[in-house]
């Protein structure tokens, strides 16, 4: 008898339990399905937002579980041309310029140098239910309970102020810690409907603490909020992701936006931007600057919002099994905003001849030494490309991906003010002559004795380049103090003077002449 009630107790609770979970959205049982034996962890989540009746809340925690098939923590590791991890450690330098002179007597050993994702452990294999009903809570009281959240609708909630992580950092309760760390807020502010000011108070407080250090362009792994605290300093990644844990920790709606790589300079760049309670983004920098106060000077190519939602016409999303794409534009959760920052165009192009079971198409930017993919295309009939929203005044090279390689798909051009595309073709038959004083943007001066001055370092040797599907050079000169002088150099073309001595940052630009000799910087 005992065990037949006990045995009628167990089904009526698998009934149960499967009434339940047939409620469940598609979406969120194919990360069920992938969770393994932490499958019970998000199962209690739901269960736990089931049994209050809280139907917000659950719609909620369902928002978090559905798009958490990407997220994890990522680690890396510098590794050379092979993909061997070297154990280089950017922090055991005392500066910058000291790791910068260790990379590249590397880079003479081991040949080009890159960062390794060795290890990534997904959410839904790790997180505890615990976590995830404690997050769910701690945002919906400070939306339900600051006067600043109020604008806030739901779909606003759900992207910036409910997501439990920002990047690939490591999980850890920043919510608790902010939310302690700010309890003064509401008995400081002026305007306590306005979310920029809170914003400012924050930051404010942030930049008396943490700083900028650009040794961290070399410890790709995401700093989690243990490591912030105790070391006081991160790359842009790290100071936007702590801009995030204390100003969502205390409602306030704050996003992260990135361009892949800056146009006309070397490397990239990410920044927050909050919402106004009008609902019109103001951009900052966590840590560096307030809403109002930060200017993004450099020529911006492209630029996206990182999302919690999955993204389902991004690249990542419709990348076939086998197929490969470039770094920071294959990610599952970033829109397109370019369009918010600058004057746009589309550009549409014929490609050359399709590889086999090539579907995309990229197009470039050149940055520290190499053309760099910031936004894709289906390539459709006939080879039709069509890259939206590229911001103009800006030089670019249409390309393929193929085996980690970018190939020319065509050739590379300018994107005038005015949205024209106008090629960059080396002209051989109508030769020009080229006096060169620097391999960046610089203002001729002439001295006192009238020698024209040179930004070249002298005794060291230059290359010019320019470029018809590739490199190509045109000859070296050492400096020595004047102008150096290339003759018989085709006309029409993008050139590039470099030094012979290969640096980490490759800070040399390409330019193109006009008629009248004069140099443009790209």
């Amino acid at each position: 008898m005992n065990r037949l009630i006990i045995f009628l107790i167990v089904v009526a609770f698998a009934i149960s339990c499967t009434q339940n979970f047939e409620k469940v959205p598609d979406s969120v049982l194919i990360v069920l399905k992938k969770s393994g034996s932490n499958r019970v962890e998000l199962e209690n989540v739901i269960k736990e937002f089931q049994s209050k009746e809280n139907a917000l809340k659950l719609k909620a925690a369902y928002f978090l579980i559905e798009n958490m098939e990407d997220k994890g923590f990522a680690r890396f590791e510098v590794s050379d041309s092979d993909d061997n991890v070297i154990g280089f450690s950017a922090l055991n330098y005392p500066d910058y310029n000291s790791m910068t002179r260790a990379w590249d007597s590397i880079v003479r050993f081991r040949g080009k140098l890159h960062q390794q994702k060795v290890e990534f452990k997904y959410d839904y294999e790790i997180i505890s239910a615990d976590y995830l009903i404690n997050n769910v809570n701690q945002a919906f009281e400070v939306w339900e309970n600051n006067p600043w959240t109020k604008f806030l609708n739901f779909d606003q909630f759900c992207e910036y102020i409910l997501p439990y992580r920002s990047t690939n950092e490591p999980l850890e309760d920043w919510r608790s810690y902010f939310e302690k760390d700010y309890s003064w807020l509401k008995d400081s502010i002026q305007d306590v409907n306005d979310p920029v000011e809170v914003c400012n108070w924050i930051n404010n407080d942030i930049k008396s603490w943490f700083r900028f250090d650009p040794r961290f362009y070399e410890h790709a792994t995401d700093l989690g909020l243990t490591e912030m605290v105790e070391g006081k300093m991160g790359r842009c990644e790290d100071m936007t992701n702590l801009a995030i844990y204390a100003m969502r920790a205390n409602g306030i709606p704050v996003m992260s936006d990135f361009t892949p790589y800056w146009a006309k300079s070397g490397n990239n760049h990410a920044w927050n931007a909050v919402v106004g309670a009008d609902g019109k983004i103001v951009i900052f920098m966590g840590g560096e600057a307030n809403p109002g106060h930060y200017k993004l000077n450099q020529a911006k190519a492209k630029v996206y919002r990182k999302t919690f939602a999955l993204q389902p016409e991004s690249l990542a999303a419709i990348l076939k099994k086998n197929e490969e794409a470039p770094p920071y534009i294959n990610r599952n959760g970033i829109v397109d905003v370019t369009r918010e920052y600058v004057p746009v165009s589309d550009v549409e192009l014929l490609t050359r001849e399709i590889p086999d079971s090539i579907r995309f198409a990229y197009i470039c930017v050149f940055n520290t030494g190499e053309w760099k993919a910031i936004h894709w295309s289906f390539i459709e009939d006939e080879g039709m490309v069509r890259f939206t929203d590229m911001g103009t005044d800006i030089a670019y090279l249409p390309a393929f991906f193929i085996n980690g390689e970018i190939i020319p798909a065509g050739n590379q051009f300018i994107l005038t003010k005015e949205g024209e595309v106008e090629e960059n073709r080396p002209e051989v038959d109508s030769p020009i002559s080229l006096k060169l004083i620097s391999t960046t943007k610089r203002v001729t001066k002439e001295t006192t004795d009238f020698v024209e001055k040179t930004f070249l370092k002298e005794g060291e040797t230059y290359e010019l380049f320019y470029w018809d599907d590739k490199w190509i050079s045109s000859g070296k000169q050492k400096a020595m103090g004047k102008p150096l002088l290339f003759n018989d150099i085709p006309s029409g073309a993008m050139y590039w003077l470099v030094n012979t001595i290969p640096t980490k940052d490759r800070p040399e630009r390409i330019f193109t002449v006009n008629k009248e000799g004069n140099l443009t910087w790209w």
